[in-house]
C-alpha cells in the first residue's frame, strides 16, 4: 500500500489502547504517508507527546488555547490541511462528543471544523461498547459519513471478554487506505467475497444453518482491501462487525446471496468463503409447525443454488480468478481436487473441520489446491491466513 503524498491527522484519545497508535504511525509513515498527531489530555496519561513526535517526525498538538500554536497553524487550518482525520483509539467519551457536536478541546474542535473524511476506531469496555448510548452515537456518526473500524473481540485490560478491543493497526491501516484510495498491488481491481453461513427457513421460527462464524471471509475482505482492491463483501447472518473499508451486503438465504453476488459483477476476483447450505426446505410454511405428540414431521429438502459453480462458469462476467472453499472432514486433497474440477474454479482452499474446532474459531489450517498441486499451510490465525491468501492473489492478479 502506497500512502505517498497522503497526510493523516491522528487524534489519540484516552484509553489503554492508545499505545497501538504508535504502531499505526509507524505503518503509515513506512507506507510513505505523513502523520500529524493531536493528543488529548486523557490520551497523555497513556502515551507521551515525545513518543508520538519521535515516530511521526512532526510536532504534536495538545492545547486549543496555545497562542504559539495558534500563530503557527490555527485549528481551522490544522483540521483541513490533512487528507483524513483518524481518531485512534476512539473512546466512548469522544464518540459521544462527536455525535453531539461538542468541541471543548483541541481534538473535538478539529473534528467539528474539518471538511475531510473522519475515521474512528473505537476501543472501550464491552459493556460500554454494547450500551444503547454508544450504539446510538455510532449510528448517528455513520449517517454523517464517519467511517468506523469496529473493535475486535477478546480479553480486555479490565479482565472482561467481548467486543471492545481496538482493531489491530494493520486493519486500521487498511481502512485508512481504502478511505484515501491509496494505491496497492490490487489498486483498480474489484473483488467479491462471500462470508458466513446461509439460513434456509423451514417455518417462521426455524431454519437450516451451520456453524460458520464469518471470521475467515471477513478477514479476507479486509486483507484484499488492504492490498488496494475495491471489495464487495456479501455476508450471511453473523455476529461479528463488518470490516472497515469495504462495501457490505447483508443477506440471509443462499438465493439472496447468489443474487447479491451476481449484482456485484463484474469483478476481477471472487473468493467464495461462505459456508452456503447445500439444501433448504422444499416448502416453506407460513405458520409455525406445531408439535402434536405424533411422529416428527418429515422434512423434504431441495438443493440450494451453487454460487461458486455459477460464478466460475465460463462467460463474459466470469472473474479472472475464482477461489472456492471446501470444509471437509476427510480426504482433503482428493475431495478439494474433485471440487476444483467440478466447479470450474481456479483455486480451492480446503480445511479439515472434523472435530478440530476450526469452524467458528479464530484459527485455521488449510491446504491450497490449484491445478499445479496441493500446498499445505501451517495452522495460523484467520487474519494471518487472509493476509497470506491476499498476497498470493495479488501476485497473480497484479501480474496478469
Amino acid at each position: 500500500m502506497n500512502f505517498s503524498g497522503k497526510r493523516i491527522l491522528l487524534i489519540v484519545s484516552g484509553g489503554i489502547a492508545a499505545y497501538k497508535a504508535l504502531e499505526l504511525i509507524r505503518l503509515v509513515t513506512k507506507a510513505g504517508g505523513a502523520v500529524t498527531c493531536v493528543l488529548t489530555q486523557a490520551g497523555a496519561q497513556f502515551v507521551t507527546p515525545l513518543s508520538l513526535q519521535a515516530l511521526s517526525g512532526a510536532k504534536v498538538y495538545t492545547d486549543l488555547f496555545s497562542l504559539t500554536e495558534e500563530s503557527e497553524m490555527g485549528h481551522i487550518e490544522l483540521s483541513r490541511s490533512a487528507d483524513l482525520v483518524a481518531v485512534v483509539p476512539a473512546t466512548a467519551n469522544i464518540l459521544a462528543k462527536m455525535a453531539a457536536g461538542i468541541c471543548d478541546d483541541l481534538a473535538t474542535t478539529l473534528i467539528l471544523a474539518t471538511d475531510k473524511r473522519v475515521l474512528a476506531a473505537p476501543a472501550m469496555n464491552v459493556r460500554m461498547w454494547e450500551h444503547a448510548a454508544t450504539v446510538e452515537n455510532l449510528e448517528i456518526l455513520r449517517r454523517r459519513g464517519v467511517l468506523v473500524v469496529p473493535p475486535d473481540e477478546g480479553v480486555m485490560a479490565c479482565g472482561e471478554f467481548g467486543y471492545g478491543r481496538l482493531a489491530e493497526p494493520e486493519a486500521i491501516l487498511a481502512a485508512i487506505g481504502a478511505a484515501l484510495g491509496a494505491s496497492g498491488p490490487l489498486a483498480g481491481k474489484h473483488a467479491i467475497v462471500t462470508s458466513g453461513p446461509t439460513h434456509g427457513p423451514i417455518d417462521p421460527v426455524r431454519y437450516l444453518a451451520n456453524r460458520s462464524s464469518g471470521r475467515q471471509g471477513h478477514a479476507i475482505a479486509a486483507a484484499l482491501a488492504a492490498m488496494g482492491a475495491r471489495v464487495t463483501l456479501v455476508t450471511g447472518p453473523v455476529h461479528i462487525p463488518d470490516p472497515g473499508g469495504v462495501a457490505v451486503v447483508h443477506v440471509e438465504t443462499a438465493q439472496e446471496m447468489l443474487s447479491a453476488v451476481q449484482a456485484a459483477l463484474p469483478a476481477d476476483i471472487a473468493v467464495c468463503a461462505a459456508a452456503v447450505a447445500d439444501w433448504r426446505a422444499a416448502r416453506f410454511t407460513g405458520q409455525k409447525i406445531k408439535k402434536t405428540g405424533a411422529e416428527a414431521p418429515a422434512l423434504s429438502l431441495t438443493e440450494n443454488p451453487d454460487i461458486l459453480k455459477t460464478v466460475a462458469a465460463a462467460g463474459p462476467n466470469r472473474p479472472g480468478l475464482v477461489i472456492g472453499f471446501a470444509a471437509e472432514t476427510e480426504d482433503l486433497v482428493s475431495h478439494a481436487g474433485a471440487k476444483l474440477k467440478r466447479k470450474n474454479c481456479d483455486w480451492i482452499v480446503a480445511n479439515n473441520v472434523g472435530g478440530t474446532g476450526i469452524m467458528g474459531g479464530a484459527e485455521n489450517e488449510v491446504v491450497l489446491v490449484t491445478p499445479e498441486g496441493a500446498e499445505v499451510w501451517p495452522r495460523m490465525s484467520k487474519v494471518a491466513l487472509a493476509e497470506r491468501l491476499a498476497a498470493r492473489i495479488a501476485g497473480v492478479v497484479s501480474v496478469g
